[in-house]
């Protein structure tokens, strides 16, 4: 009796550590009424193919607040821009420097490519909350 008594405790554990987690990301920065902000979870790396899940709306200046439910317990990132040119993807120069205003989670220095390590946190429960500051990597054209 003792045996299954453990067993259905392990089983209800597991199943709450699988469940799956919502994330609020707050983003600071964005410049009013151009474009729209882009909010991304990446897993494994801040590459593109590694980022899919997300939101987008309007920018509205000032704190926007984004909420991303269904995501599963374990090391992510954030990564956030606004595309001010309305191509759906963060617009780089030819040397590969953002030329919008763009921003991660965690640690990232604006100094140096960004670097998943820097930018992951673990995500182990529901209702996990962050911000994000939007900031150019070179003045405005």
């Amino acid at each position: 009796m003792r045996a299954l008594a453990t067993v259905l405790a392990l089983a209800v554990l597991a199943s709450g550590a699988a469940r799956a987690a919502s994330l609020e990301v707050t983003v600071e920065g964005a410049e009013p009424g151009a474009g729209a902000i882009y909010v991304t979870l990446c897993r494994g790396g801040l590459s593109e193919s590694a980022c899919q899940m997300g939101q987008d709306a309007p920018a509205q200046g000032g704190a926007q607040r984004f909420v991303i439910s269904g995501v599963s317990a374990g090391t992510w990132a954030v990564a956030a821009f606004q595309d001010l040119d309305g191509d759906r993807r963060l617009g780089r120069t030819e040397l590969g420097l953002p030329l919008e205003p763009y921003g991660f989670s965690g640690a990232v220095g604006r100094r140096a490519r960004p670097d998943f390590a820097a930018a992951s946190f673990t995500l182990s429960e529901p209702g996990a909350s962050l911000r994000i500051r939007l900031a150019r990597a070179l003045p405005r054209r």
